[in-house]
């Protein structure tokens, strides 16, 4: 319902509601409709310069000669919007609103943080993870088993390898994306084949065919840069990293009801770091659990971390001979393993089991190992359960956990529903402990959770039965605030 709305809005070019959506909400700009046209698309064809100018300053992307950038710019209503699309040619880090386990998996695979192996294409070097290979490319996992076995550096000099080729293939392996100039796609196809990554071949082949396509249709237009990208709600590049973390679990926990949740031949995930929960041992990597929490990151640089080998930590080291002996340990205590496990899949593969019962209790988790966007999807699973009965105690977690989305669903269901939460005690309560604040920080603002409120009852009002409806919905909160002797 959000995704149709965002469209509808760039269409009509309704600024504040697109507004609304991306902050409040945190809708994904990018989003596409089954004609393959995103938001910033509309809004360039209606001719809409300012919500135009705030999707590109909020990561609408739309680099030059690509599919995107020069469909946008082809098809904009007026010369100052072709102007701005030129000028927003290049989108910057700090401008782009990346998900944040993309940006992990690509610093990972630009920047080789606990890197345990090092490609040489002809002299150039290409720090990688051995994990992220083996799970993305049975090619690479058949090979660290047998001619490239316990090799720190692998060095390709095949004259028709090029460098920029081989990293584009890594980055596709780490992303799935690659993003280059149309005239090094066979070169990275060469590659490709080489290393039996079919699906990277059939997505470069098709969008090939696409820009030709596009190309012949649209004289004068020049599209020189191929971006390969997973769409936006695959979850492939995700699930196969998940693997990792149905190797990472203790053997004990492999077993449920005499079945094995993946094949019986565990995969060697060249893990190079151990967590123990209770007697059981996690063997993980460090470039997920660093990378992704700043917990675990200051855990691991603290000088006791790595005093305790697996070798010292159990009595038999030979029990997994698929793991280092000389593997630190670090043990991890006030956490449920349960909960632990969660966190654990969700580390490796951006997603988990979130439900009724275990929901609170690892967003509790995630907010100590500081995970925000475990804490997000929390609020997502939470948010789908609200009721008046719920509502303010919900409230109450979201301001506690800093959870801005929820907070603000929230105060809409509670406005959509003021009727019944006038006589609310809990809501009486809030209202009452917001005034407080207030008053004790000598402000003349409005109260918080009711100004909140009144703008989930206003906003977006359009026809005559709208605005009666919350003129009756405001005259309620003005006699709650009569009621409570409060100015709000």
């Amino acid at each position: 319902m959000d995704t149709y709305e965002l469209f509808q809005a760039c269409k009509r070019g309704d600024l504040a509601k697109v507004q609304h959506l991306v902050e409040q909400k945190e809708m994904e700009l990018n989003v596409r409709d089954r004609w393959d046209s995103t938001p910033l698309y509309y809004a360039c064809l209606c001719g809409h310069e300012d919500l135009v100018k705030y999707m590109l300053e909020n990561g609408a992307k739309c680099e030059a000669h690509t599919f995107d950038g020069e469909r946008c710019l082809y098809g904009a209503l007026t010369d100052e919007i072709r102007n701005l699309l030129k000028k927003y040619k290049v989108i910057s880090s700090k401008t782009i609103r990346r998900h944040e386990y993309d940006e992990f998996l690509r610093k990972l695979s630009d920047r080789g943080f606990y890197a345990d192996i090092i490609f040489y294409v002809h002299g150039v070097s290409l720090p990688a993870h051995r994990c992220i290979l083996t799970a993305r490319s049975k090619y690479f996992a058949e090979l660290f088993k047998t001619r490239w076995k316990d090799r720190k550096e692998i060095h390709i000099t095949h004259a028709l390898v090029y460098p920029w080729a081989f990293k584009a293939v890594l980055q596709y392996l780490y992303t799935a994306q690659i993003e280059c100039h149309i005239d090094q796609v066979e070169d990275i196809l060469r590659v490709a084949k080489q290393c039996k990554l079919e699906q990277l071949m059939e997505e470069m082949e098709d969008k090939l065919k696409k820009v030709v396509s596009f190309e012949s249709t649209k004289p004068g237009v020049n599209v020189t840069q191929i971006v390969i990208e997973p769409l936006l709600n695959s979850n492939t590049l995700s699930m196969e990293l998940g693997v990792l973390a149905d190797h990472a679990l203790p053997q004990e926990m492999c077993i449920a009801d005499g079945e094995l949740p993946f094949p019986s031949e565990r995969l060697l995930t060249y893990p190079d770091l151990c967590l123990s929960i209770q007697g059981h041992h996690y063997m993980v990597h460090k470039a997920f659990f660093c990378g992704r929490s700043d917990y675990f990151k200051a855990l691991l640089q603290d000088h006791f971390c790595e005093s305790e080998t697996l070798t010292d930590s159990q009595s038999d080291p030979q029990s997994d001979p698929l793991c280092d002996p000389q593997l630190p340990v670090i043990s991890l205590h006030d956490v449920d393993e349960e909960v632990f496990v969660q966190v654990m899949y969700y580390i490796y593969q951006d997603t988990c089991e979130l439900n009724d019962g275990n929901v609170f209790d690892i967003l509790w988790t995630a907010d100590m190992y500081l995970l925000p966007g475990l804490k997000r999807q929390c609020s997502n699973v939470i948010g789908n359960c609200l009721s008046c009965d719920n509502v303010i105690s919900v409230l109450r977690t979201a301001r506690l956990f800093n959870l801005p989305r929820l907070e603000d669903q929230c105060t809409e269901h509670i406005a959509n529903n003021i009727d019944k939460m006038v006589k609310s005690e809990d809501f009486i309560s809030l209202v009452a402990e917001d005034a407080q604040g207030v008053k004790e920080r000598h402000e003349t603002d409005t109260i918080p959770v009711i100004d909140d409120v009144r703008f989930h009852i206003t906003n977006f009002v359009q026809t005559f039965s709208e605005v009666e409806d919350a003129n009756a919905k405001l005259i309620l909160i003005d006699g709650l605030l009569e009621e409570l002797n409060l100015e709000g």
